[in-house]
Protein backbone atom coordinates (compact mmCIF):
# COMPACT_ATOMS: atom_id res chain seq x y z
CA UNK A 1 0.00 0.00 0.00
CA UNK A 2 0.92 3.45 -0.41
CA UNK A 3 1.10 5.47 2.43
CA UNK A 4 3.10 8.03 4.49
CA UNK A 5 6.59 7.19 6.47
CA UNK A 6 9.64 8.26 7.47
CA UNK A 7 12.56 8.66 5.93
CA UNK A 8 16.51 9.11 7.56
CA UNK A 9 18.77 11.25 5.48
CA UNK A 10 22.27 9.17 6.62
CA UNK A 11 24.27 12.16 5.44
CA UNK A 12 22.40 14.58 8.01
CA UNK A 13 22.05 11.75 11.15
CA UNK A 14 24.74 12.69 13.78
CA UNK A 15 23.75 9.48 15.09
CA UNK A 16 22.82 11.11 18.83
CA UNK A 17 19.91 8.82 18.99
CA UNK A 18 17.56 10.86 20.31
CA UNK A 19 14.96 9.27 17.27
CA UNK A 20 15.09 5.70 18.26
CA UNK A 21 14.39 6.93 21.68
CA UNK A 22 11.20 8.93 20.88
CA UNK A 23 9.98 6.26 18.74
CA UNK A 24 7.88 4.26 21.09
CA UNK A 25 6.81 1.61 18.52
CA UNK A 26 10.71 0.37 18.62
CA UNK A 27 10.57 1.28 14.73
CA UNK A 28 14.04 3.01 14.56
CA UNK A 29 17.63 1.64 15.86
CA UNK A 30 21.01 2.51 15.63
CA UNK A 31 22.85 0.67 13.78
CA UNK A 32 27.09 1.67 12.75
CA UNK A 33 26.02 4.64 14.50
CA UNK A 34 23.32 5.68 12.29
CA UNK A 35 19.88 5.70 12.82
CA UNK A 36 17.61 3.22 10.24
CA UNK A 37 14.03 2.69 10.10
CA UNK A 38 14.42 -1.38 11.06
CA UNK A 39 10.70 -2.13 10.37
CA UNK A 40 8.33 -0.38 7.83
CA UNK A 41 5.72 -2.19 9.34
CA UNK A 42 6.22 -0.55 12.84
CA UNK A 43 6.35 3.01 11.66
CA UNK A 44 2.58 4.66 12.65
CA UNK A 45 3.65 7.57 10.68
CA UNK A 46 2.45 10.15 13.16
CA UNK A 47 6.41 11.51 13.03
CA UNK A 48 7.30 11.28 17.28
CA UNK A 49 10.51 10.96 16.28
CA UNK A 50 10.66 14.24 13.89
CA UNK A 51 10.88 16.97 16.36
CA UNK A 52 13.47 14.99 18.25
CA UNK A 53 15.99 14.92 15.37
CA UNK A 54 18.42 18.05 15.89
CA UNK A 55 19.67 18.07 12.62
CA UNK A 56 16.26 17.67 10.35
CA UNK A 57 17.84 14.16 9.15
CA UNK A 58 14.02 12.65 9.32
CA UNK A 59 11.43 13.65 7.27
CA UNK A 60 8.29 11.82 5.97
CA UNK A 61 7.52 10.79 2.25
CA UNK A 62 4.54 8.78 0.77
CA UNK A 63 5.32 5.69 -1.06
CA UNK A 64 5.03 1.82 -0.86
CA UNK A 65 5.19 0.29 2.13
CA UNK A 66 3.78 -2.33 4.55
CA UNK A 67 0.81 -1.48 6.73
CA UNK A 68 1.11 -0.82 9.77
CA UNK A 69 1.04 -3.23 12.41
CA UNK A 70 0.01 -1.94 15.77
CA UNK A 71 -0.55 -6.10 17.12
CA UNK A 72 3.03 -6.93 16.37
CA UNK A 73 4.33 -3.68 17.66
CA UNK A 74 2.23 -4.28 20.80
CA UNK A 75 3.57 -8.21 21.33
CA UNK A 76 7.06 -6.78 20.63
CA UNK A 77 6.57 -4.55 23.42
CA UNK A 78 5.61 -7.20 25.81
CA UNK A 79 8.35 -9.67 24.63
CA UNK A 80 10.62 -7.14 25.47
CA UNK A 81 9.19 -6.22 28.83
CA UNK A 82 9.05 -9.96 29.42
CA UNK A 83 13.12 -10.22 28.92
CA UNK A 84 13.33 -7.16 30.53
CA UNK A 85 11.90 -8.66 33.80
CA UNK A 86 13.15 -11.98 33.82
CA UNK A 87 17.08 -10.02 33.58
CA UNK A 88 16.34 -8.47 36.69
CA UNK A 89 16.38 -4.88 36.94
CA UNK A 90 17.69 -2.58 34.03
CA UNK A 91 21.05 -1.26 33.81
CA UNK A 92 21.38 2.52 34.22
CA UNK A 93 20.88 4.27 30.65
CA UNK A 94 24.13 4.10 28.42
CA UNK A 95 24.36 7.75 27.42
CA UNK A 96 23.59 8.87 23.99
CA UNK A 97 26.47 8.69 21.51
CA UNK A 98 26.18 12.51 20.37
CA UNK A 99 26.41 12.89 24.57
CA UNK A 100 24.09 15.80 24.20
CA UNK A 101 20.47 14.67 25.70
CA UNK A 102 19.77 18.10 25.81
CA UNK A 103 19.07 18.56 21.70
CA UNK A 104 15.95 16.35 22.56
CA UNK A 105 13.22 18.80 21.03
CA UNK A 106 9.87 19.18 22.48
CA UNK A 107 6.91 21.69 23.28
CA UNK A 108 7.07 23.71 27.01
CA UNK A 109 3.20 23.49 28.08
CA UNK A 110 2.25 26.85 30.23
CA UNK A 111 -0.45 28.54 32.10
CA UNK A 112 -1.59 31.42 29.06
CA UNK A 113 -0.49 34.98 30.48
CA UNK A 114 -3.07 37.56 30.91
CA UNK A 115 -0.67 40.03 29.76
CA UNK A 116 -0.43 41.85 26.40
CA UNK A 117 3.16 40.68 24.41
CA UNK A 118 4.06 44.18 22.62
CA UNK A 119 6.97 44.88 23.55
CA UNK A 120 7.65 48.12 25.67
CA UNK A 121 10.18 50.11 27.55
CA UNK A 122 7.83 49.81 30.75
CA UNK A 123 9.19 48.08 34.08
CA UNK A 124 7.95 44.68 34.34
CA UNK A 125 5.94 43.56 37.46
CA UNK A 126 8.52 42.10 40.15
CA UNK A 127 6.04 39.24 40.97
CA UNK A 128 6.04 38.50 37.25
CA UNK A 129 8.93 36.13 37.44
CA UNK A 130 7.50 33.19 35.32
CA UNK A 131 9.60 31.77 32.37
CA UNK A 132 7.82 32.30 29.51
CA UNK A 133 9.58 29.52 27.24
CA UNK A 134 7.13 27.49 24.74
CA UNK A 135 9.67 25.20 23.58
CA UNK A 136 13.56 23.76 23.89
CA UNK A 137 16.07 23.84 22.13
CA UNK A 138 16.44 27.18 21.89
CA UNK A 139 19.46 27.45 19.93
CA UNK A 140 19.98 28.32 16.43
CA UNK A 141 22.25 25.30 15.35
CA UNK A 142 20.91 22.69 17.69
CA UNK A 143 16.56 23.29 16.70
CA UNK A 144 15.57 21.03 14.05
CA UNK A 145 14.39 22.47 10.76
CA UNK A 146 10.82 21.17 11.07
CA UNK A 147 8.54 20.80 14.72
CA UNK A 148 5.01 21.00 15.85
CA UNK A 149 5.92 24.14 17.41
CA UNK A 150 6.48 26.09 14.26
CA UNK A 151 3.31 25.23 12.96
CA UNK A 152 1.14 28.74 13.21
CA UNK A 153 4.22 30.40 15.00
CA UNK A 154 5.56 34.16 16.10
CA UNK A 155 9.45 33.47 15.90
CA UNK A 156 11.60 35.22 17.93
CA UNK A 157 15.33 35.40 16.33
CA UNK A 158 17.74 37.15 19.24
CA UNK A 159 21.04 37.39 20.08
CA UNK A 160 21.67 35.79 23.20
CA UNK A 161 23.03 38.53 25.08
CA UNK A 162 19.88 40.36 25.16
CA UNK A 163 18.08 38.13 27.26
CA UNK A 164 21.01 38.94 30.22
CA UNK A 165 20.71 42.86 29.38
CA UNK A 166 17.09 43.18 29.17
CA UNK A 167 15.71 42.28 33.15
CA UNK A 168 12.04 41.52 31.54
CA UNK A 169 13.37 40.21 28.44
CA UNK A 170 10.88 36.75 28.94
CA UNK A 171 7.94 39.19 29.02
CA UNK A 172 8.62 41.67 26.71
CA UNK A 173 9.93 39.25 24.00
CA UNK A 174 9.47 35.64 24.65
CA UNK A 175 5.78 35.36 25.65
CA UNK A 176 3.84 33.91 22.95
CA UNK A 177 6.53 33.27 20.47
CA UNK A 178 9.31 30.03 19.55
CA UNK A 179 12.72 31.75 20.97
CA UNK A 180 15.80 31.41 18.58
CA UNK A 181 18.95 32.26 20.12
CA UNK A 182 22.72 32.43 18.84
CA UNK A 183 25.34 34.83 18.62
CA UNK A 184 26.80 35.64 15.26
CA UNK A 185 30.76 36.21 16.36
CA UNK A 186 30.72 32.91 18.53
CA UNK A 187 29.33 30.57 16.19
CA UNK A 188 30.58 29.17 13.51
CA UNK A 189 29.01 29.61 9.74
CA UNK A 190 26.23 31.55 9.22
CA UNK A 191 22.47 31.35 10.06
CA UNK A 192 20.59 32.56 7.25
CA UNK A 193 21.08 28.67 5.48
CA UNK A 194 19.22 27.11 8.54
CA UNK A 195 16.95 30.33 9.14
CA UNK A 196 15.96 30.00 5.37
CA UNK A 197 14.87 26.55 5.91
CA UNK A 198 12.96 26.90 8.85
CA UNK A 199 10.86 29.49 7.67
CA UNK A 200 10.07 27.83 4.23
CA UNK A 201 9.28 24.65 5.57
CA UNK A 202 6.93 25.92 8.66
CA UNK A 203 3.80 28.43 8.87
CA UNK A 204 5.81 31.56 10.53
CA UNK A 205 3.65 33.86 11.26
CA UNK A 206 5.66 36.81 12.37
CA UNK A 207 9.32 37.45 13.02
CA UNK A 208 10.76 39.28 15.57
CA UNK A 209 14.40 40.15 15.72
CA UNK A 210 16.39 41.43 18.91
CA UNK A 211 19.80 42.43 18.91
CA UNK A 212 22.26 44.17 21.08
CA UNK A 213 23.62 48.04 20.02
CA UNK A 214 27.17 46.19 19.37
CA UNK A 215 28.06 45.88 15.74
CA UNK A 216 28.82 42.13 15.95
CA UNK A 217 25.50 41.62 16.40
CA UNK A 218 24.04 43.14 13.05
CA UNK A 219 25.32 39.74 11.73
CA UNK A 220 22.04 37.90 13.42
CA UNK A 221 19.67 40.83 11.88
CA UNK A 222 21.23 40.14 8.32
CA UNK A 223 21.10 36.93 8.36
CA UNK A 224 17.25 36.73 9.41
CA UNK A 225 17.14 39.62 6.67
CA UNK A 226 18.78 37.14 4.19
CA UNK A 227 16.37 34.39 5.32
CA UNK A 228 13.30 36.20 4.89
CA UNK A 229 14.12 37.06 1.14
CA UNK A 230 15.60 33.37 0.40
CA UNK A 231 12.51 31.74 1.56
CA UNK A 232 10.25 33.49 -1.06
CA UNK A 233 7.24 34.39 1.65
CA UNK A 234 5.82 37.49 3.08
CA UNK A 235 5.90 37.04 6.74
CA UNK A 236 5.54 40.48 9.15
CA UNK A 237 8.73 41.32 10.52
CA UNK A 238 10.18 43.95 13.03
CA UNK A 239 13.94 44.25 14.43
CA UNK A 240 14.66 45.81 18.29
CA UNK A 241 18.35 46.67 18.88
CA UNK A 242 18.83 46.58 22.42
CA UNK A 243 21.41 49.09 24.72
CA UNK A 244 23.84 47.81 26.82
CA UNK A 245 21.97 48.71 30.01
CA UNK A 246 18.56 47.02 28.32
CA UNK A 247 17.04 49.83 26.68
CA UNK A 248 15.20 49.66 23.71
CA UNK A 249 16.66 52.41 21.26
CA UNK A 250 14.66 53.88 18.64
CA UNK A 251 15.45 53.90 15.33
Amino acid sequence: MKRKIIRIDEEKCNGCGLCAAACHEGAIGMIGGKAKLLREDYCDGLGDCLPACPTGAITFEERQAPAYDEAAVQAAKRAKAAAAGAEGPAPAAKPLPCGCPGTAAGALHRAPAAETDRPSSASADPADTGSELVQWPVQIKLVPERAPFFDGAHLLVAADCTAFACGDFHRRFIRRRVTLIGCPKLDEGDYAEKLTRILAANDIRSLTVVRMEVPCCGGIESAAKRALQASGKFIPWQVYTLSRDGRILED
